[in-house]
């Protein structure tokens, strides 16, 4: 029997509230929360489709295909994915508002989870010591307390064949690269400090698992991301950036008339859709021996 009995029935559309934080953040996941919610739909509505060889090659590397864990979820995107290939996704966020833009599936259960709780309480609400064959972390693992998550993700991987996969991707969009590095340069004082991770392309993210041939510590994997945008896509995903909505807050809009104005014309008019790559990167591991 695959699932444990908690995730037996997993069809449910709304979010269920669990006492933990998905992520295990520095600073209060209360206050992260609240920056995420205030961008929640634009958040949903612009950022582009993980490719669905992603799943097939991460779900090749794991040797079970029982449960997985997508953690900072948001609207739901690599839970899809994923459950294309397990029987059952238990998919967290800090975020409520996230959850309520995310896309229900049968095979996926979105938790809420708000407060911190001792790790202890996560294992054990995941279904125990090696349960979970496949951590997803999709464009958020940056935000984590790195050393306290992985802490739990070794202990609730199966061994073997256990497999965590971390990615993102950045401002590096081709071929409008050169007009995203300008926008960028413009919100760089309003970037929480966790953001360098994903800036840098994970390059310096501290990823303490063996290699399994799909990144390593130091050495991502880099990851084409195709999407079709249009003008109004590529601003509402500029919106959802997280140092944009805390420019807002701080009274400052990086995104006022006349930007969005200069950016409709290096784009090509506001009536454009582009063919646009985003320019993603991965690291893959599994639980090392001694650990």
């Amino acid at each position: 029997m695959c699932l444990p009995n908690y995730l037996k029935d997993l069809h449910t559309q709304q979010p269920e509230e669990l006492r933990f934080d998905s992520c295990l953040l520095h600073q209060g996941p209360d206050q992260m929360a609240g920056l995420f919610s205030k961008q929640a739909a634009a958040y949903a509505a612009a950022r582009p489709v993980y490719p669905k060889d992603l799943f097939t090659k991460l779900a090749a590397l794991t040797a079970h295909h029982c449960l997985a864990w997508d953690v900072g979820t948001g609207n739901g995107q690599a839970a899809i994915g994923v459950a294309e290939h397990y029987d059952s996704v238990l998919a967290t966020d800090v975020s409520e508002e996230q959850l309520l833009h995310a896309v229900p599936h049968p095979k996926v259960r979105y938790l809420h989870t708000p407060n911190a709780t001792p790790g202890e309480d996560l294992v054990t609400t995941l279904g125990g010591e090696q349960s979970v064959d496949l951590i997803t972390v999709a464009e958020a693992v940056h935000w984590c307390d790195l050393p306290a998550f992985y802490d739990i993700a070794r202990r609730v991987l199966r061994r073997p064949g256990g497999v965590i996969a971390v990615w993102g991707y950045n401002y590096h969009i081709s071929p409008v690269e050169d007009m995203m590095t300008r926008f960028f340069n413009t919100t760089l004082p309003y970037w929480d400090t966790r953001a360098r991770y994903c800036m840098n392309g994970y390059k310096d993210l501290p990823f303490p698992f063996d290699n399994i041939g799909l990144g390593r510590e130091g050495e991502p994997v880099s990851l084409d991301v195709d999407h079709e945008m249009s003008f109004e896509g590529l601003i509402g995903m500029l919106r959802s950036w997280s140092a944009v909505t805390m420019a807002k807050q701080q009274g400052v809009d990086l995104l006022g008339e006349r930007m969005v104005k200069e950016l409709e014309e290096e784009w090509g008019g506001a009536s454009l859709v582009r063919k646009v790559t985003f320019k993603a990167f991965l690291l893959a591991g599994t639980p090392r021996a001694d650990d």
